[in-house]
């Protein structure tokens, strides 16, 4: 399977320049079965997303998902990113689409949201873990911050690849590049990082988007420019990685229990 990210630059709130923009690097980057997009492409990082969010409906039937949709049956190939969504119960969301090229969708809402940014203020976490699978290849979606979350993304031999959707800011490149591996290390996997170029009004951005092996390898890189990086995706060879080295056997079992606090309150009493 050949995957390739698209590194963006994106546009503040403008989803039809962030669309139109988008279109051009899927037709400059090579034939691939998979085209990964950053945390909310078609936006920007926007943590007030009043005016700035797609209603659901409109997303699906006119907005960046039906766009999504249309370029997943153009190409032939499944796209992956994640938009800012207001649900029909009037909650905002952080959401990962997964496009088939049939029309179907898979999403999964981000479920550690950016305490630091203020992201938890107006977003409301997501409560599931989603696997999308596409020709024989699962993936697991996570959202940027998620990726410093290892028991979050613990491989449960449930999937084969990582897709981490991001906007991670330039002065923690170095973070963004070292959790991409060791979440390819420990999870006997591919990860695939996605991340966008440019700058907002809070932060600059570089990409370093990546394609890890389960090695913890580099398989290809995106640097600090718009544009896309692409790898393939074997399969076959991580099967018979996972045979010879069964890290994955010997795992510690565990179960997520949700704790319900106030995050608020916490952060208060820390700096009291």
């Amino acid at each position: 399977m050949r995957a390739t990210i698209l590194q963006t630059n994106t546009v503040w709130g403008k989803p039809s320049d962030n669309q139109q923009n988008a279109e051009v690097l899927l037709c400059q980057a090579p034939k691939s079965d998979i085209y990964i997009l950053p945390e909310m492409w078609s936006t920007g990082f926007a943590t007030s997303p009043e005016g700035i969010a797609e209603e659901v409906d409109f997303c699906s039937s006119n907005g960046s998902l039906a766009w999504m949709k249309s370029m997943a049956r153009k190409h032939d190939a499944a796209i992956c990113g994640s938009l800012s969504v207001k649900t029909d119960g009037g909650k905002f969301v952080n959401r990962s689409y997964f496009v088939y090229p049939d029309g179907r969708v898979e999403h999964y809402d981000k479920k550690h949201l950016f305490f630091a940014g203020g992201e938890h203020k107006s977003y409301t976490a997501g409560t599931r873990r989603v696997v999308a699978e596409y020709k024989g290849v699962r993936f697991l979606l996570l959202i940027c911050y998620d990726l410093r979350f290892p028991v979050w993304s613990r491989n449960d031999l449930d999937y084969d690849a990582i897709i981490c959707v991001a906007n991670w800011p330039t002065p923690r490149e170095e973070v963004w590049s070292t959790l991409l591996k060791a979440r390819a290390i420990e999870n006997q996997c591919f990860v695939l990082g996605a991340n966008r170029v440019g700058t907002d009004d809070q932060c600059t951005y570089t990409g370093a988007s990546a394609i890890v092996s389960p090695y913890g390898k580099v398989m290809a890189g995106g640097g600090a420019e718009e544009g896309w990086t692409s790898a393939e995706l074997d399969i076959e060879k991580l099967d018979k990685f996972r045979k010879t080295f069964p890290v994955l056997d010997d795992k510690d079992e565990f179960c997520i229990i949700e704790k319900v606090f106030d995050k608020e309150l916490k952060h208060n009493r820390m700096k009291s």
